[in-house]
C-alpha cells in the first residue's frame, strides 16, 4: 500500500502540467483578490485600522481550504488514467489486494494535499508579510497545521467519491474545470457569504469545506481582528465576522468550532465509505 502510494507521489509530481493545474484555481483567487477584489474590499473598509492585514489573513484562509480539494482532485486523476489505460487490469492480477491499491491512491493523494497546501501556507504568510501584516504565533501554527491535516482528509474523501464515478480523462478534466470554477463561490472566496442570497448561503454553511474555511480563518484572522477591532463593540465585530465567513450561522444558533471538526471528520468517514462500496462494486 505503501510503496503504491509513492508509485502514485512520484507519478503526480513528475507531470509538472498536472502539478500546475492543480493548483489553478488556487492561482485565480489570488489574482483576482490581488488586482481587484483587495482594494476594493480594502478600500471599503478603509475606517479600521490594519485593514490589509485583516483581509489578506482572510483570502489566504479561504485559499488554504480548497488548495486541497483541487490538488488531491489532481492526484485522483492518476487512478483515472489508469483506467483508462487499463493499467488496474495489471494490478488486479497482482498478489496485491484492490484495497491496498486503493489505499494507495489515498495515501498519495492525501500526502500530495499535505504537501501543496504547505507551499500554499508558506507563500500565504510570505503574501501577509508583504502587504505589512505579520506572521502568525507559533500557537496559530500548529493550529493551522492541524486543520490543513483534517481538511485534506475531509476533502479527499469528497473527491474520491467523486472521481470513482469516472471512467475517461476527458470526464474527469470537466469536472476539475467545473469544481475550481464553483469552489471560490462553494466557501465564500470571492463573495463573502454574507452577501449571497439567503438560498446560496444556506449551500455555502451546509458544504463540508465551507467549515474547513471557517475554522481557518478564525485562527489566521485571530490577530488582525483583535488589532482592527479593538475598542469596538462586540455585536459590530459578531457581525462582520458573520458577514465574511469567520463564524456561520443557521438562525441565531453559531456554529462551535468543534462541530465544524465534527462535520468535518464526519464527512471523511462517510464519503470514503462511500467512495470504497462504489469502487468495490464496480470491480464485480
Amino acid at each position: 500500500m505503501i510503496s503504491f502510494g509513492v508509485r502514485n507521489l512520484k507519478v503526480f509530481f513528475k507531470d509538472k502540467s498536472s502539478v500546475f493545474f492543480s493548483l489553478l484555481a488556487v492561482f485565480i483567487i489570488i489574482g483576482m483578490y490581488a488586482l481587484f477584489l483587495g482594494d476594493v474590499w480594502t478600500s471599503s473598509m478603509s475606517e479600521l485600522s490594519g485593514v490589509r492585514f485583516l483581509m489578506d489573513s482572510w483570502i489566504m484562509a479561504g485559499v488554504l481550504a480548497v488548495t486541497s480539494v483541487t490538488t488531491t482532485m489532481g492526484a485522483y486523476g492518476i487512478m483515472v488514467q489508469d483506467k483508462e489505460k487499463k493499467i488496474t487490469k495489471d494490478f488486479a492480477a497482482s498478489p496485491v489486494g484492490y484495497r491496498n491499491i486503493l489505499g494507495g491512491y489515498i495515501i498519495g493523494a492525501v500526502i500530495i494535499g499535505i504537501i501543496m497546501s504547505l507551499i500554499t501556507l508558506v507563500l500565504a504568510e510570505l503574501y501577509i508579510l508583504a502587504g505589512g501584516g505579520e506572521l502568525m504565533s507559533m500557537t496559530a501554527l500548529f493550529k493551522v497545521l492541524g486543520l490543513i491535516f483534517i481538511g485534506t482528509l475531509c476533502n479527499s474523501s469528497i473527491v474520491l467519491f467523486l472521481v470513482s464515478f469516472f471512467k475517461s480523462n476527458n470526464a474527469f478534466a470537466t469536472a476539475s474545470t467545473i469544481i475550481g470554477t464553483l469552489i471560490g463561490f462553494l466557501t465564500g472566496i470571492y463573495l463573502p457569504i454574507g452577501q449571497l442570497p439567503e438560498s446560496v448561503q444556506l449551500v455555502v454553511k451546509c458544504f463540508p469545506v465551507s467549515h474547513g474555511a471557517v475554522l481557518l480563518r478564525q485562527v489566521m484572522m485571530e490577530a488582525p481582528l483583535a488589532a482592527s477591532f479593538k475598542g469596538a463593540p462586540a455585536q459590530a465585530v459578531e457581525d462582520f465576522k458573520t458577514m465574511l465567513g469567520v463564524t456561520l450561522k443557521f438562525g441565531d444558533t453559531t456554529v462551535a468550532p468543534l462541530t465544524s471538526l465534527i462535520i468535518l471528520v464526519a464527512t471523511a468517514a462517510v464519503f470514503y465509505t462511500l467512495a470504497l462500496i462504489n469502487i468495490s462494486r464496480k470491480q464485480k
